[in-house]
């Protein structure tokens, strides 16, 4: 399936607890994703909220959050933000799913252009039958 760059680029705010040991978890958050594959950019907004760009075929917000929790940040928690994040969630993962990227798989983009490379005619097809191929 093909995505346009609009779908496959998203744009998230993650908001985290007014209340830690650092004051500016945003900025914390921006400095860890700054060098993580398939983030696009990371802007602290204020003290507690983080602007996020990136390729969702690359990572998920839910990647994303799981990896900031595990360096110790504290994701706001409100009853509200948390059927959003459900939402990107089960959107994200339907997205990566029909492009042919299931949940867990870090290589989804090589297997992509894969697909799309076998759907390609061109001259560097095996003609045989399957058994044929095997068959040496």
């Amino acid at each position: 399936m093909d995505i346009s760059d609009a779908d496959r680029i998203k744009h998230r705010e993650i908001p985290f607890e007014a209340i830690h040991p650092d004051p500016q978890q945003a900025d914390t958050a921006a400095r860890f994703l700054s060098d993580v594959s398939g983030i696009l950019e990371a802007e602290p907004v204020a003290p507690t909220l983080l602007r996020v760009r990136y390729d969702v075929l690359l990572t998920s917000l839910e990647e994303i959050e799981e990896a900031l929790t595990e360096i110790g940040l504290h994701l706001d928690n409100g009853l509200f933000l948390r059927m959003r994040r459900a939402l990107h969630y089960y959107t994200e993962e339907t997205l990566r799913a029909n492009c042919g990227c299931p949940r867990g798989e870090s290589n989804c983009t090589k297997k992509v252009f894969a697909k799309r490379y076998e759907l390609i005619e061109h001259g560097c097809r095996d003609q045989r039958p399957e058994h044929w191929r095997r068959y040496l």
